[in-house]
C-alpha cells in the first residue's frame, strides 16, 4: 500500500508539517500497517520523545533525621460483639438460639527489625485491627490482625520510666498493647433453665498505654563539640551523609548518623550530636535532650576548632558537662580531633594543644580531606576494642 508521508490514524491522511524545510511530503512510501494505529512521521518531523529529566532533590529534601527515642501510644483492637439469632427452618418451629460469639480484638506487637536503624518510621500511635461479629448459625467472628511495629534491634520500651522490654535479638517481639476479648453470643448463654436466651455481650475494648522507645546505641562513635567546630563538615567528608552546614551556630538541630565504610565489610556508625554549650547538663542551650544521644554512644570523637584562642579550654569544658551530666560519661574510650588545621592560626596553636591534653589528637582539615585517613584508622581500631570488650563480657556487638 503506497501511502504520502504523515500520520496514519485510522483511514486518515495528515499531511507532515515539514514541507518548508525541505522534507518532500509527498513522496510515496512502501509501509506495511499492523492493526494498531501507529505514527509514521518522518525524523525531522517527529517529537522529541526522551526521557524528561528528574528534577535535582534539594539538600534539605535529602536529609534524613536519626531518631534514637519515640513516645508512642498503642491500643488493642476491640472485639466483636457477640451474635444474637435464633435457629429458623421450615417445619422446625423452636430451633434455638445459635448467635456466636466475636472475634478477638489485634494486638499491637514490637518486633526487633536488624535492617531497621533508627525510630524516625515509628509513628505516634498504632492500633490493632478490631474482630468481627459473631454471626448466625453458631459462626464465630474472625479475630483481628495483629499490628506489627519495626523497631531497630537494641531497642528498649519504657512505661513510666521503667524498662519493660528489651529487643536485643532480630526477630523478638514484645506485645505492647492486647487486644479485647470477643463477646458472647446468645448461644453461650444457653442452658436447662433458660432455652431461649437473648442475652449476648459486646467485645472488650483493647488495652493502651503510652510507651517510650529508646535505643541503647545510637552510633558506635559521637562527634562532640561546640558549635561551629566543624562537626557536620567532618560526618560529610567521611560518610555519605548530608547534614546540613552553613556558617551560624546550632546549624545542626537533630542528629545525624553516617555509616563509614572499610574494605573488609564492616560499618562504623559516626553520630553527630547537635553542639553543647557551658551549662547543657542544666538544660542550657539545645539541653539535655543532645547529651543523652551522647551516652548511647561507645566511644567518643571531641572535634575541637584549632583557629580559637587556646582550644584546650574547649575540651576541658566539654569533657566538664559530660561528667556534669553522668559521672564517668567523659572516661569512655576517645580520641581529640582538631579541625581547620588548613588555617594559619590553628598551626600554631596544634601543638600548644598537644602540651596541655594527654589524650591523642589527630590533626585535619574536613574542608580540604587532609589526614583523614589517620582518623578513618584510628577509627576502626576504636571499633575493633569495643567489639572484643562486649566480647570478653559475653555480648554481642551492635552491627550496622
Amino acid at each position: 500500500m503506497a501511502v504520502l508521508c504523515g500520520a496514519v490514524l485510522g483511514s486518515s491522511l495528515r499531511r507532515c508539517g515539514a514541507a518548508a524545510s525541505g522534507c518532500r511530503p509527498w513522496k510515496p512510501v512502501l509501509l506495511l500497517l499492523s492493526p494498531t494505529a501507529f505514527s509514521t512521521t518522518c525524523a525531522r518531523c517527529a517529537k522529541d520523545r526522551r526521557l524528561r529529566q528528574k528534577r535535582a532533590i534539594s539538600e534539605r529534601q535529602l536529609t534524613r533525621y536519626f531518631v534514637d527515642q519515640r513516645k508512642v501510644r498503642v491500643v488493642g483492637g476491640q472485639g466483636g460483639g457477640g451474635g444474637h439469632s435464633f435457629y429458623s427452618e421450615p417445619r422446625k418451629v423452636f430451633g434455638g438460639p445459635d448467635g456466636g460469639n466475636g472475634g478477638d480484638g489485634g494486638h499491637v506487637i514490637f518486633k526487633a527489625d536488624q535492617q531497621m536503624k533508627s525510630l524516625s518510621s515509628v509513628f505516634p500511635f498504632y492500633q490493632g485491627f478490631n474482630g468481627e461479629r459473631g454471626g448466625s448459625k453458631n459462626c464465630y467472628g474472625a479475630n483481628g490482625a495483629h499490628m506489627y511495629v519495626k523497631v531497630p534491634v537494641g531497642t528498649l520500651v519504657k512505661e513510666d520510666g521503667k524498662v519493660v522490654a528489651d529487643l536485643t535479638q532480630h526477630g523478638e517481639e514484645y506485645i505492647a498493647a492486647y487486644g479485647g476479648a470477643g463477646g458472647k453470643g446468645n448461644r453461650f448463654f444457653l442452658s436447662n433453665e433458660n432455652r431461649a436466651p437473648t442475652l449476648f455481650t459486646p467485645g472488650e475494648p483493647g488495652q493502651e498505654r503510652v510507651l517510650h522507645l529508646e535505643l541503647k546505641t545510637a552510633a558506635h562513635a559521637g562527634l562532640v563539640g561546640f558549635p561551629n567546630a566543624g562537626k557536620s563538615s567532618l560526618l560529610r567528608a567521611i560518610s555519605r551523609a548530608k547534614p546540613a552546614v552553613a556558617a551560624y551556630p546550632f546549624t545542626t538541630l537533630n542528629p545525624h548518623v553516617g555509616i563509614v565504610h572499610y574494605q573488609d565489610y564492616e560499618q562504623v556508625a559516626v553520630a553527630d550530636i547537635p553542639g553543647l554549650i557551658k551549662g547543657a547538663h542544666q538544660n542550657r542551650g539545645l539541653g539535655m535532650a543532645f547529651l543523652k544521644h551522647i551516652e548511647r554512644c561507645r566511644f567518643l570523637l571531641y572535634v575541637v576548632d584549632l583557629s580559637v584562642p587556646q582550644p584546650w579550654i574547649q575540651l576541658q569544658d566539654l569533657k566538664n558537662e559530660l561528667e556534669a551530666y553522668e559521672k564517668g560519661l567523659s572516661e569512655r574510650p576517645c580520641v581529640v580531633i582538631g579541625n581547620k588545621i588548613d588555617l594559619a592560626q590553628s598551626r600554631i596553636n596544634l601543638p600548644l594543644l598537644r602540651e596541655q591534653v594527654a589524650d591523642r589528637v589527630i590533626a585535619l582539615s574536613a574542608l580540604t580531606g587532609d589526614n583523614l585517613e589517620e582518623l578513618l584508622l584510628h577509627l576502626r581500631e576504636l571499633y575493633d576494642a569495643y567489639v572484643r570488650t562486649e566480647q570478653a563480657q559475653g555480648q554481642s556487638p551492635v552491627k550496622w
